[in-house]
């Protein structure tokens, strides 16, 4: 059994109010609740700031939580979520970003079994194959690295791994989708940010720094494609 939590603020630095565009005439956030409905999720709860997108939220028959503004990240809003509904520590909740209206169902589900398949995680989250050189080499394509069990070695912006002698590529790109335990996702939220997220501008890292276990799986189906700018939504 899993919960989803979608956290979605009006204010962004690329796109203010992105959770209200439109796309087929219905608010964004509506398409992304209704691919959390589609999945087995035993409830979602959008996580806002915003009584416009909570407005919306409710439209579509979603259950909202009002939360703080000044919440740094997607995380530590949906770990204001767990404490508010008092969720138990081996409770699972997995992070549907806002800016995600072509998540398919499937994927919800996988993250969530990959995590439940793993009692020594505390997190998981998915992968796919990176396509072309360029999506190789762009840094805003992070790439993950894992051992041959599945766990979580390093996340990067840069072009990992490697190969020294001929420069191709094997990689896998991340997909930003993640289950956590509710007792590893406190604790991460308790965390100071650390170095290497701060160089990287990746949270993750900050969970691989403190020890703790990140599953990543091969990806079932792609994922579709994320909104982050106006540009993004238009191509869409």
């Amino acid at each position: 059994m899993f919960r989803v939590v979608i956290p979605a603020r009006w204010q962004s630095s690329r796109f203010p109010g992105k959770p209200l565009a439109s796309i087929e005439g219905r608010p964004m956030i509506t398409h992304v609740y209704e691919r959390a409905r589609a999945s087995r999720a035993a409830a979602v709860i959008v996580a806002t700031d915003d009584e416009r997108i909570a407005a919306a939220a409710r439209a579509a028959g979603a259950d909202v939580c009002m939360t703080a503004a000044s919440h740094a990240s997607g995380t530590d809003r949906i770990a204001e979520v767990a404490r508010a509904r008092d969720f138990r520590g081996e409770d699972i909740i997995v992070n549907l970003q806002g800016d995600e209206p072509r998540m398919p169902a499937a994927l919800i589900d996988q993250v969530a079994a990959v995590l439940e398949a793993h009692p020594a995680a505390a997190i998981s989250t998915l992968a796919t194959a990176v396509a072309t050189r360029e999506q190789y080499l762009d840094p805003n394509v992070v790439k993950v690295v894992t051992d041959r069990e599945g766990r979580a070695l390093y996340f990067s912006r840069a072009p990992i791994p490697h190969d020294r002698d001929t420069g191709a590529h094997e990689a896998r790109r991340h997909v930003g989708l993640y289950a956590y335990r509710v007792g590893a996702l406190l604790r991460l939220a308790s965390l100071p940010p650390t170095r290497l997220e701060q160089l990287e501008k990746l949270e993750q890292l900050r969970a691989l720094e403190h020890g703790m276990e990140i599953r990543v799986a091969d990806a079932v189906q792609p994922p579709g494609p994320d909104v982050n700018t106006p540009d993004d939504l238009r191509r869409l």
